[in-house]
This record gives C-alpha cells, sequence and structure tokens, in this order.
C-alpha cells in the first residue's frame, strides 16, 4: 500500500475513528464503514492504509464547469448566477435510475488520476466570472475532504459555496462544511423508507431528514427535490410522506422541487407524466408550503416563483435562465410586501 500512499489524490481523511485490530469506522457518511487493513469502503473512495483511512479522491475531479444555480435546482438561493461546478468519481447509494450515472457509478482508476489544487478551482471560478462554487454531479460527500479547502479559499474572496446531495452524511460533515463556509445544501430525497430499502441500498430514509432539518437550525439554505421515477415513488402515499416530513422538519417556506425522471442507466421505465408532477405540485401546495415546484419540464409556469400571499408572479424563468425577477433588494413582493425568502 505504499506506493498508493505516495499519490497526491491520496490524503489521510479527517473523518474516522480507530478500532481494534487495525480496523477503521468512517465516519464521512451514515454507512459508518467498518474498513480492515487494505480494503476499501463501500463507495470505493475510502482506503484503509495500514490502520488509517484515506480518501483516494483528494482533488481527483471527474467534470469541472460554470452552471447557472436554476440547474441544481436551486430557486431560492442566489438566483439568476452561476457557480464552478466540480465532481469526483462514485456514490454510496444505488438508485438504478442514476441521471448521472456515468460519474457515480464509476470507481476512481487511480493510475490515471490528475490531481487538481484546490486553489486552482477558485482561480478558474474567478476567471470565468463565477459567484459560487459547488459540488455535484455525484455525491459530492464523497469529495468533502478536498471540499472544505476549496470552500475556504472560495470564501475569503467572496464566492459561496453549496453541494447538491443525497443527505447522508454525518453530522460532523455538516459540521465542517458550514466551518468551512458552506451555507447551501439541495437533498434529493428519493421517496418513503420502502423506496431507499428496495432501490438505494438498505438507506435510512429518517437519517436523510434529520440532516435537511439540522442544516436548517445551522443556518443553511435547504432546498429539497425529489425526482417522480415513473413507477417506484409515484403513488400518492409516497407523495405525501414526502411532503408531511417536509412540512414537519422543514417548514412550509422551504422550497421543494418535484422533478421529471427520463429512462437512464438500468432504469427504462417511461418519463414522469407531466401531470403526475403537477399532482404532487398540488399536494404540496394543499398541504400548505409555499414554494413547491415542478421541474425538467422546460417553460412550465409551474417553474415560476409566486407569491404566497397575493399570487403575483415574481420570477419567470426558463429553462435554466431568470428572465424577469421582481422580489425587492429587502426580499419582499413588491405589490404585498410579502416576505420572499431568497438568499442572495
Amino acid at each position: 500500500m505504499k506506493v498508493l500512499s505516495d499519490l497526491k489524490t491520496v490524503v489521510k481523511s479527517r473523518f474516522y475513528s480507530k478500532l481494534r485490530g487495525g480496523k477503521v469506522r468512517c465516519e464521512l457518511c451514515e454507512r459508518r464503514c467498518r474498513i480492515p487493513p487494505g480494503e476499501y469502503g463501500y463507495c470505493k473512495t475510502r482506503v484503509n492504509i495500514d490502520g488509517e483511512l484515506f480518501t483516494v479522491v483528494y482533488g481527483y475531479l471527474s467534470a469541472l464547469e460554470s452552471r447557472p444555480i436554476e440547474v441544481k435546482p436551486f430557486f431560492h438561493y442566489h438566483p439568476g448566477s452561476t457557480a464552478l461546478t466540480f465532481s469526483t468519481w462514485s456514490c454510496n447509494f444505488d438508485c438504478p435510475w442514476c441521471q448521472n450515472h456515468g460519474l457515480s457509478k464509476t470507481a476512481p482508476k487511480l493510475e490515471v488520476a490528475k490531481f487538481t489544487p484546490p486553489k486552482t478551482v477558485v482561480e478558474i471560478a474567478l476567471r470565468n466570472g463565477d459567484d459560487g462554487l459547488c459540488a455535484s454531479f455525484q455525491e459530492p460527500t464523497l469529495l468533502t475532504d478536498y471540499n472544505l479547502e476549496v470552500f475556504k479559499l472560495g470564501s475569503k474572496v467572496g464566492l459561496y459555496s453549496c453541494y447538491v446531495s443525497n443527505g447522508y452524511m454525518t453530522e460532523k460533515v455538516l459540521t465542517s462544511l458550514k466551518e468551512a463556509g458552506m451555507d447551501g445544501l439541495k437533498i434529493d430525497v428519493k421517496g418513503d423508507p420502502e423506496t431507499y430499502l428496495k432501490y438505494c441500498g438498505g438507506i435510512d430514509v429518517y437519517k436523510v431528514w434529520k440532516n435537511a432539518e439540522k442544516a436548517k437550525t445551522m443556518g443553511f439554505h435547504v432546498e429539497i427535490v425529489n425526482l417522480i421515477v415513473t413507477g417506484v415513488n409515484d403513488d400518492e402515499a409516497c407523495l405525501r410522506f414526502i411532503v408531511e416530513n417536509h412540512i414537519k422538519r422543514l417548514g412550509v417556506d422551504t422550497p421543494i422541487h418535484f422533478t421529471r425522471y427520463y429512462p437512464a442507466f438500468k432504469f427504462s421505465n417511461p418519463p414522469t407524466p407531466v401531470d403526475k408532477l403537477v399532482e404532487a405540485y398540488q399536494i404540496a401546495k394543499k398541504a400548505g408550503i409555499k414554494f413547491p415546484y415542478i421541474g425538467n419540464v422546460l417553460g412550465h409556469p409551474l417553474e415560476d416563483t409566486y407569491c404566497p400571499n397575493c399570487g403575483k408572479r415574481l420570477i419567470k424563468r426558463f429553462g435554466f435562465k431568470v428572465v424577469d425577477y421582481k422580489v425587492t433588494d429587502d426580499g419582499k413582493c413588491p405589490y404585498c410586501r410579502e416576505e420572499i425568502p431568497i438568499r442572495t
């Protein structure tokens, strides 16, 4: 293992504890893998080298590009801005319909790994004219040791930082990200407990909701996304489970997006009918959520932001572009002065 530890992308992790017999417990995500010497954890990005836990993807980037923040989707977080978005490889979930499976279902290939220094990411963002940084595409929790350094550097030059995540990180990771300057968290909620157990590799959905709630209380801007997969999580009971937990844990002011699935990876089920997205929107709206949205439906009016008090349209979007923005500088509806929770 000595050759492996000499690679620039192989760095000792901050998130683990030592166990007997040279084993370690990874404390990056709630799987909390117990890893024997010489073995990898579930996600294939953490390895036990002589009783110490190392990340093998420190600065090993699979993608790096400027993207509108609305792509994530974030609709109430720096609207109209762009974020330099980056990722590594692999995932800690097993979703068979993954829309980014080319990255999330590929294990790191250390023989071809190239190291990108944290400062380089920040320099590229500034050169591109980006407003922030976003770890996305695959599960960013797996890149956290690296992201902490990137975000610290970014915050010093005025860049915001955010995650597009499945929400299964440990509280220790969440706290470290907050301390590094990250303040935006979009969490994908896959469905009800049965959905997670059957399709995502035995994940506990209540730990996802717990993290969302904890992030909100810590001061993160949180938005929830539910990709509605045909025949998987599109029944009314599942949708109501999501809406009820959203209200209970995050409140009615937190945005929720119901987005359209398209066949990908191992799944060939037909695309989500738009009527099903509208049904989910209506369930959320009738339950009291002030800012429900549908997504992946180009030009649909339910991708726009409306005042929950007077009903006037405040933000018009087309695709991932903001084409009209009427929220006042002090975060209010210009027509009735209702407060609109948007972080800028």
